[in-house]
């Protein structure tokens, strides 16, 4: 008996016929074009004015003076002690009465949010690096650097980021 070889179909629609009264399927063309349309739309949708006229968190609300985000009136701020505010990227001190400082809250060893500000530092809690809360120079390592200052302003009893 001698076997007959077919020859291979040539294109995909030799393999598998569609039947008789079958809806058509899209080719794969037009379905990446249709999803890369409708992405389009959704970006330039995106992209379009709002009139939502809601300020987010540290946005400056101050109708352009140039003055940040209330942080904390200054009674919050304990003298030789300071606060972080974790949403800000920010930790303010008080040295000393009436004298306000501000660096930021990420520590420099490995970029870990600084926990609190206790006896004379500024405390990272993931290796043990602490600052000192008069100009944010390392007191402890293992952090290379000293916290880099944040500019704010005090007006009256209201500390804002500048």
């Amino acid at each position: 008996m001698t076997a007959v070889q077919q020859p291979a179909p040539t294109h995909p629609a030799q393999t598998h016929p569609a039947p008789t009264g079958a809806a058509h399927t899209p080719s794969r063309r037009v379905v990446v074009s249709a999803v890369g349309a409708a992405g389009l739309a959704a970006v330039l949708a995106a992209c379009g004015d709002s009139d939502d006229q809601t300020p987010q968190p540290g946005e400056d609300t101050t109708g352009g003076t140039g003055e940040g985000e209330v942080l904390a009136p200054t009674s919050d701020i304990p003298e030789g002690g300071g606060t972080v505010f974790k949403e800000q990227g920010v930790v303010v001190t008080q040295p000393t009465a009436g004298e306000f400082k501000a660096f930021s809250s990420t520590c420099t060893h490995q970029g870990c949010t600084v926990r609190d500000v206790a006896e004379g530092t500024i405390n990272c809690p993931c290796h043990g690096s602490r600052f000192d809360l008069a100009d944010g120079s390392v007191a402890a390592g293992p952090a290379p650097r000293p916290l880099p200052a944040t500019q704010i302003t005090v007006e009256g009893d209201s500390i804002r980021l500048a």
